[in-house]
């Protein structure tokens, strides 16, 4: 995972379970990778993936069952799918639409390309970008 520098590290954690829920690995009910798993995995510390997952905790995307282990809420799928959409109509689209401005890109040439898009992920082709 690469990090940017315009966003708290702990977010970015966070936002890497998110996309983890919203894709279903792991489902509603199971565990989520522990702390040390996921600081080693991703090369942070785990003070770090800790205030991540408080994060997380403190939105009921995932709950802590002491001894055992995190693992994603009932209904998380649902909550955080609307948490990252009031993130996104809240801080990405300004920017977008600022930039599209700017280039004088129109909504339909956008929309063209965003079922180009939809169509490589039909065909399983992979396109750059970042995550959710």
């Amino acid at each position: 995972m690469e990090f940017t520098e315009t966003q708290a590290i702990y977010q970015q954690v966070a936002d890497h379970v998110c996309e983890m829920i919203l894709r279903g690995r792991p489902p509603e009910g199971e565990r989520v990778p522990s702390v040390r798993e996921l600081a080693m995995e991703l090369q942070v510390n785990p003070n770090t993936v800790n205030k991540g997952y408080a994060y997380l905790q403190d939105r009921d995307l995932i709950h802590n069952r002491r001894g055992i282990g995190y693992f994603v809420s009932e209904g998380a799928v649902d909550r955080t799918r609307e948490l990252k959409r009031e993130e996104f109509f809240s801080h990405e689209l300004d920017r977008v639409f600022r930039t599209m401005r700017l280039l004088e890109i129109p909504m339909d040439e956008i929309a063209r390309r965003y079922r180009e898009y939809e169509l490589r992920q039909g065909t399983g082709e992979e396109t750059q970008g970042g995550s959710v």
